[in-house]
């Protein structure tokens, strides 16, 4: 699928010159205004603008989350019953690593995605309507779980999907523990505010690759070097029911997990519908839609327990 010329200036170009750059981010973090009411505290949005991430405990309770772990197991024990494409393994190995669209294919995962606790509070903090830009399904088994090398979604949403301006975030529900030492996400707090470029042309259909194991878009070790001695590095941990949220621009990453405990999660990104996708930046086309979706029509936040769904 080609789209049209871009309609918007690329005013974060990468992937086109011979040597990465570190570009001071043009958009802001908050989008909304806080007022008493507002779905987080003062201090929280503070703190999101300031470190771009949070941790929001007990989020969802004992009866939803195990009618989510119940749905999970039986999306990772049956994987014939989803769309191929979307199931992603991990590199050398028939581990499941992603099923990817996990919205679109659990009745319950949908419903996770569209709760006012998350979409609501991603409007809020984006200023905006909001669609449901991707969904998956992480896993990173005991034993074989391999790492996530660091990385600016931004950097591929822009250059990838054409995701013209920094008007996103993510969410990672915990579905099991994450301890220090199962693999959890690693971010270098401040670092949202910095926008790394990247070199090297975008292969044709690299979302084939990057799925399993990013070779582009990836940032260089110097410019990493610099953000994690500028900001230092964190690693939110949590048990079920956590929420994570980071903007679209923080670098990330998580080491392997060499521990029994695997580390699951329902990964959702939030863009708001001013934001959508236009044609990619630094690509020839555009990722197909269980990547990056094309579907702008905005969420309807629900409110009430999950596990009435499941019922």
């Amino acid at each position: 699928m080609k789209l049209r010329k871009q309609a918007f200036e690329d005013i974060y170009p990468s992937r086109h010159a011979a040597e990465p750059e570190m570009l001071e981010r043009r958009d802001p973090v908050v989008f909304g205004d806080w007022r008493p009411g507002s779905p987080l505290s003062r201090e929280q949005v503070e703190r999101f603008d300031r470190e771009g991430y949070l941790v929001l405990e007990n989020v969802l309770d004992p009866a939803e989350l195990s009618a989510l772990d119940v749905e999970m197991r039986r999306l990772l024990g049956d994987p014939g019953t989803l769309e191929a494409e979307t199931v992603v393994s991990e590199p050398g190995s028939r581990e499941i690593r992603s099923i990817f669209a996990i919205h679109r294919q659990s009745r319950l995962i949908g419903r996770l995605a569209a709760d006012e606790r998350l979409a609501g509070l991603a409007a809020f903090l984006l200023g905006d309507d909001v669609y449901v830009h991707q969904s998956r399904l992480n896993y990173k088994p005991g034993f074989k779980g391999k790492e996530f090398y660091w990385h600016s979604d931004f950097e591929t949403w822009h250059a990838e999907d054409g995701m013209p301006r920094m008007r996103a975030l993510s969410m990672s529900v915990l579905l099991a523990e994450n301890t220090p030492l199962n693999g959890p996400l690693m971010v270098m707090p401040g670092s949202h505010r910095t926008y790394v470029t990247c070199v090297g042309q975008t292969p044709p259909d690299h979302y084939r690759m990057s799925l399993r194991k990013q070779e582009y878009g990836v940032p260089d070790e110097l410019s990493l070097a610099t953000l994690a001695h500028r900001h230092g590095i964190e690693a939110p941990t949590g048990k079920p029911g956590t929420i994570i949220l980071f903007d679209c621009n923080m670098m990330h990453g998580s080491n392997g997990n060499i521990t029994p405990f695997p580390r699951a999660n329902a990964f959702l990104v939030f863009n708001a519908v001013s934001n959508r996708l236009q044609a990619p930046f630094a690509a020839d086309r555009p990722r197909p839609p269980f990547v990056a979706e094309r579907d702008f029509a905005p969420i309807a936040p629900q409110a009430g327990p999950l596990d009435r769904l499941a019922a």
